[in-house]
């Protein structure tokens, strides 16, 4: 890959591989991969609303054909030239047109600030972005991982990664969010980074680009 990795990303995989015996086996598979550089916050929240409760194949597809019809222009001012019905012709439900409009207000009328998210904690970012209308926990904790490159992000509500803590720690045995967090704590302080190679032993990873 071309970007540089995140500081901490070599310290937290020693600590991993040394506190966790399935990460032991897995992280070596990836030695050249991981979180990419992050993209503009907007868009990076747009990505993760499109990506709510759909397939990660369906996530992509929608995607591409906004990236399309926007003309590149990932911006809120041109999600603002056009409206909700408008924006479903590339394949976004209403609500979730509706979601990105609101989402592109609120960026446009300076109603969030994203230089100031830097300097505030993990839940007080949560907070201020689940305030936004269609945006919850797990879309605002995508925004952490990929775009903020916060360490220690644990997911609980992501299929994917209970998907791969089924798969490596129970068998493919269904696992509850209490018996997922009981397998992370021995990932502390590098939630984030555990859940990046349990996601990329699924398949390649989607960053929001």
């Amino acid at each position: 890959m071309s970007n540089s990795q995140p500081s901490y990303w070599d310290e937290a995989t020693t600590h991993l591989m040394k506190r966790d015996r399935i990460l032991r086996k897995i992280i070596p598979m990836y030695p050249d991969e991981w979180l990419q550089a992050p993209a503009d916050p907007f868009a990076t929240l747009v990505r993760a609303i499109i990506g709510q409760q759909v397939s990660r194949r369906t996530a992509e597809a929608v995607w591409a054909r906004l990236i399309e019809f926007l003309d590149a222009q990932t911006t809120p001012q041109k999600v603002l030239s056009f409206n909700a019905e408008t924006l479903r012709n590339v394949g976004l439900p209403k609500r979730k047109a509706e979601y990105i409009l609101d989402l592109a207000t609120h960026f446009d009328q300076a109603k969030v600030d994203p230089d100031a998210w830097h300097d505030m904690d993990d839940e007080a970012i949560i907070k201020e972005l689940c305030a936004i209308r269609g945006i919850g926990r797990w879309t605002a904790e995508m925004f952490l991982i990929f775009n903020l490159h916060r360490a220690d992000v644990l997911p609980l509500d992501d299929a994917g990664l209970i998907k791969a803590i089924s798969q490596h720690y129970y068998s493919g045995e269904p696992v509850s969010r209490f018996e997922a967090r009981e397998v992370a704590q021995a990932w502390t302080p590098w939630c984030t980074v555990a859940t990046w190679y349990l996601w990329r032993s699924l398949g390649p990873v989607v960053e929001s680009e």
